[in-house]
């Protein structure tokens, strides 16, 4: 029987990382973010792997730099809290719906061209 890598000691506890916790905020958000761009707007589809994964690499991206620019969602990585979590959301998805913007208009330009 194949016994598990990682053991805990009695007593130990593994506390995730709060820069980790904002990342995958913000790649969940730019994901939907990405979605609902493309859902609105049927010129700019991407189809909905595309839209996804572009929505989600924005929301990374976006929401670190906005992390480096907003001091209120850089300090959430130590203590998050509700409105630094709505404002990792909320950056996620809009870098996320920006970017599934910017490359759905350059797939469709190219393909009209």
């Amino acid at each position: 029987m194949h016994k598990a890598q990682t053991e805990y000691r009695i007593g130990e506890y593994r506390i995730m990382s709060g820069l980790l916790i904002n990342l995958i905020i913000q790649i969940v958000s730019g994901a939907i973010g990405g979605n609902a761009v493309a859902g609105a707007a049927k010129n700019i589809d991407l189809g909905t792997l595309g839209n996804t994964l572009a929505g989600a690499v924005g929301g990374g991206v976006g929401g670190q730099i906005l992390g480096m620019l907003i001091p209120l969602l850089a300090n959430s990585a130590s203590t998050p809290d509700i409105g630094s979590i709505i404002g990792q959301v909320a950056g996620g998805g809009v870098a996320g719906a920006v970017l599934t913007a910017i490359v759905g208009a350059i797939k469709n330009r190219t393909t009209t061209a």
